[in-house]
């Protein structure tokens, strides 16, 4: 069978001479590069964009979130190719479920949808429409409950937000209901469809997606969750420990419309009382819990995470990823060195090629090898990425890594023998993970560093990791910090900066046809670098009173408790010359909230480790430390020795 012909340019379009601007015009229009083995196949762009049909419905929820004694009706707006409706044909659905497409915009260009005089959209946020719609899908974009022009309450990742979007599902595979209007009783039934939908989106959109595969709903057949929640309470609380987030009533507030804001007040206060700041948890939570779902997901899941994002942050992805490949789910995985930021913005032709070849894959159902190509896409440098076939690879193994003492107090070495021996620290509020680890080889008072020496080969860390901490606090409440570092000179993304990462660009690129009031053309990012001396990769937090619950206590001073920090999932390689560091403090600063004492930490070393996912396990950091400390004998190595007490990472792979 010959290779497909892939057209390579859009000047062919009758949409270019109704450009809405003249950066429109003159931008370079581009396709991206023809991927697959020869017998693949690829949906072309054959269908007019012009003439599409673009169309609101407003589906029934089922719900009452308003109380205002009518059934939550939530806008759904629609871009479909007409041709095919006129060919007896069905098509899938990309959907795209928003709370932002009125009041805070969608993409690094901040659009909204907007409206002609019958209320029909014109301008669809984002390049979905523009260059799935051509090619045989229709483009559906979902206001949740109480924003934009849908019925009904905000109740940030409940019932009520996961259900705008479930409904929307339902009435696409003909078990729901939607009407043509807000308020009539005509009844808009979806027969172009087959169906079949694929979710989509960033951030709040990511994680309603999650919170829908996690309901097995039919017809869901992929999803893709950039950068998104995968349980509402780690975005507001590590381990009792309260981020630096305003609450979930702040974020309801801030994105309902007027009308939903006079009516759900009620949400609000349960919000408020659903959510306490002292971080216990509560059913408000477990409602909020998606993990705990991934069993009904009946649904392939394409994840993208930036393992910097210190917004939706990388523990959402790692135990979502873990717990997917614990129940079988098909799954696919990119992880850059971006914050919180778009992969349309950090590698665009890629992404926009390899989601292509995704929806293609699950959607219309073509063999284009996409599910035999490696699971995983790691950045590992700026612009520079790898594959992984599974992730974590099969080789990793949880490897537990001790601290000791060193020559002054609070500076500490790394290995894998067990030390006696005590730390002490005070918290500092005004200090962070940048402080404690630009002084690692200071004694200061407000942390505690361990290092190995400078590593023989290089050290890959893959997954999850945790940090069991023994402390003994002066006062009655205390909050701890842990932070994996790699010591030594780079070139990174600057994600603690504005764009997180990247730079925006004067110049533009389009991503398929253009209308007058919905141009497909976008800004062209680069990457935006900084060279460093070290560059922290992993992170977590906890509250000291939270550590034999998830509902907190006050301390008992001068009683030692244990407590297991959640770092956050990553993909890091140590390279030889560097050296890998443990930091154990208090608060770090703009990322938790300190506690109402200053407490001093006495850290008991004997009973203090790190659960590292190493490649090669204990065996890879003997080889890389090795002449730096005695090689341990085998039985004090994790997994090594005997294969079968190796502790394998979830989602490793087999």
């Amino acid at each position: 069978m010959p290779i497909p012909v892939r057209r390579t340019r859009f000047t062919t379009w009758r949409s270019l001479a109704t450009a809405a601007s003249a950066a429109a015009l003159t931008a370079t229009f581009l396709t991206p590069a023809a991927a697959g083995t020869p017998t693949s196949r690829t949906s072309e762009p054959i269908y007019s964009y012009d003439d599409a049909v673009r169309e609101s419905v407003w589906v029934d929820t089922g719900l009452d979130g308003d109380r205002d004694g009518k059934p939550d009706r939530v806008a759904v707006d629609i871009v479909r190719p007409s041709e095919p409706a006129r060919q007896g044909r069905e098509i899938p659905v990309i959907m795209d479920a928003s709370p932002y497409y009125s009041c805070c915009g969608r993409g690094n260009e901040g659009q909204r949808k907007t409206y002609d005089a019958n209320g029909n959209v014109v301008q669809m946020p984002l390049f979905y429409d523009n260059y799935f719609v051509p090619r045989g899908y229709a483009f559906v974009a979902v206001d949740l409950a109480g924003t934009n022009r849908s019925d009904g309450c905000v109740d940030v990742g409940g019932r009520s937000d996961i259900q705008s979007a479930k409904a929307v599902v339902d009435w696409l595979n003909g078990r729901g209901r939607a009407y043509t209007t807000r308020t009539g009783t005509t009844k808009a039934r979806a027969g172009w469809t087959n169906g079949r939908t694929g979710m989509i989106g960033k951030s709040y959109d990511g994680t309603i997606a999650n919170g829908v595969a996690a309901t097995g709903v039919e017809g869901l057949e992929t999803i893709v969750p950039i950068g998104a929640i995968s349980s509402w309470y780690d975005y507001y609380f590590a381990k009792g420990a309260p981020l630096y987030n305003s609450g979930p009533e702040w974020l309801s507030d801030y994105v309902e419309s007027p009308d939903a804001r006079a009516k759900c007040g009620h949400v609000q206060r349960e919000l408020v009382d659903g959510a306490p700041r002292t971080g216990d948890w509560t059913p408000l939570w477990t409602e909020r819990d998606y993990v705990k779902d991934v069993r009904k997901i009946d649904a392939s899941v394409f994840v993208i995470h930036g393992q910097q994002d210190l917004n939706v942050r990388p523990k959402h992805f790692g135990q979502w990823w873990d717990a997917l490949a614990k129940h079988g789910v098909e799954r696919k995985i990119w992880l850059s060195e971006v914050g919180h930021v778009d992969p349309f913005d950090f590698r665009r032709a890629a992404w926009v090629d390899t989601l292509h070849r995704w929806f293609d894959h699950e959607l219309l159902g073509y063999d284009n090898g996409i599910d035999d190509e490696p699971m995983a896409d790691i950045e590992r440098h700026p612009d520079r990425w790898e594959t992984s076939t599974v992730w974590p690879p099969r080789a990793t193994r949880a490897t537990t890594l001790r601290p000791a003492e060193g020559g002054e107090p609070g500076v500490g070495t790394l290995g894998l023998r067990k030390r006696s021996g005590t730390e002490t620290f005070t918290d500092d509020p005004a200090l962070n993970e940048t402080d404690w680890a630009a002084h690692i080889d200071r004694s200061t008072p407000e942390k505690a560093g361990f290092v190995t020496a400078p590593l023989g080969t290089d050290l890959r860390l893959s997954g999850s990791s945790k940090v069991t901490v023994t402390a003994t606090p002066t006062t009655s409440t205390a909050h701890l910090s842990a932070v994996l570092v790699d010591l030594g000179p780079d070139i990174i993304r600057d994600y603690a900066t504005t764009g997180e990462g990247i730079t925006t660009l004067a110049e533009r690129t389009c991503w398929g046809p253009s209308t007058t009031g919905d141009s497909s053309c976008y800004r062209e990012t680069k990457a935006k670098t900084a060279d460093v001396d070290y560059t922290i990769f992993s992170r977590g937090w906890a509250d000291l009173g939270n550590h034999s619950s998830a509902t907190g206590a006050p301390l008992t001073p001068g009683t030692p408790y244990t407590i297991t920090l959640d770092l956050h999932a990553s993909d890091h390689v140590v390279p030889a010359g560097h050296r890998l560091a443990l930091i154990i403090a208090g608060t770090d600063e703009d990322l938790i909230d300190p506690p109402s004492s200053t407490p001093t930490l006495t850290i008991d070393l004997k009973r203090t480790s790190a659960q590292v996912p190493l490649v090669g396990g204990g065996a890879a950091f003997a080889k890389a430390t090795a002449g730096a400390d005695a090689r341990p004998e085998s039985s004090v190595l994790d997994g090594v020795g005997d294969p079968s007490r190796a502790a394998r990472v979830p989602g490793g792979g087999a």
